[in-house]
């Protein structure tokens, strides 16, 4: 690899963290920049900086969403919410389903299959997950998420096992063979990504959706490879976005 240069980057001086948060901020709202990416700052520094400009927030609510590439699976992996809604109700759900599967989409798949994890694959009332699943369901039925196919409750094996939904008599388009999965927190989507990563080999990426512009999530734990897939997820959806506002315009 290259020498990275940086003599044509601008660098602003900004006394902490919480500044330099405000004025990122600041720079999206007015354009200057079209994606916003963390550094060595606490997460919920940067995405407070980013909810108090209106000129950023829009209808959805943020979500984040990782990336994932794993050696043994066929297709990327799509997991959220794993880093920003602790505790999802159906609407925020909803939106956390919506915004991944446009990610999905603006990455070349073209009809996502999502799958609502649970511990089971039926809807049973003491474990609420399997009724958000359910009616997060409804909802794609009644045209309120778009753009993919939708099942849950599935549990782990049911979502990414052929075999196993086959022998537990689960017939759907996603069972087996989904591009997203949804986890019903975000101590189980952690949890579900940190697994991938450290015990199945998987590279991952992190992005927020739902603001006007992208904003790239890393950990200090992070590969320099898996950082430059979080700014390249970024600058895929700066893109897109460039290109929606001039065709509108």
């Amino acid at each position: 690899e290259g020498e990275l240069v940086l003599s044509n980057a601008e660098i602003i001086d900004v006394p902490n963290a919480r500044a330099a948060a405000e004025k990122a901020a600041d720079l999206a709202a007015q354009g200057t920049c079209a994606a916003l990416m963390k550094g060595k700052i606490h997460t919920d520094a940067l995405l407070r900086a980013v909810l108090e400009v209106s000129a950023l927030r829009t209808d959805r609510r943020l979500s984040h969403v990782f990336v994932e590439d794993l050696p043994g699976y066929p297709r990327l992996l799509f997991v959220a919410d794993a880093a920003v809604n602790i505790a999802p109700d159906l609407l925020v759900l909803r939106d956390i389903v919506q915004n991944t599967i446009d990610l999905a989409r603006a990455l070349g798949v073209d009809r996502p299959k999502v799958a609502l994890l649970s511990a089971v694959e039926t809807v049973t009332p003491d474990i609420p997950s399997t009724i958000n699943a359910a009616a997060i369901c409804k909802m794609a039925d009644r045209g309120e998420i778009v753009g993919a196919d939708i099942d849950g409750p599935l549990a782990m094996d049911n979502a990414v096992s052929e075999q196993a939904a086959r022998i537990k008599g689960i017939t759907s388009k996603v069972a087996g063979r989904a591009d997203i999965l949804i986890a019903p927190d975000l101590e189980a989507a952690n949890i579900l990504a940190k697994d991938l990563d450290y015990l199945a080999g998987a590279e991952a990426a992190g992005i927020t959706l739902g603001a006007r512009i992208p904003i790239a999530l890393t950990s200090r734990a992070d590969t320099a490879r898996e950082r430059r897939a979080s700014a390249a997820i970024a600058a895929v959806l700066a893109a897109r976005n460039r290109d929606e506002d001039g065709e509108q315009a």
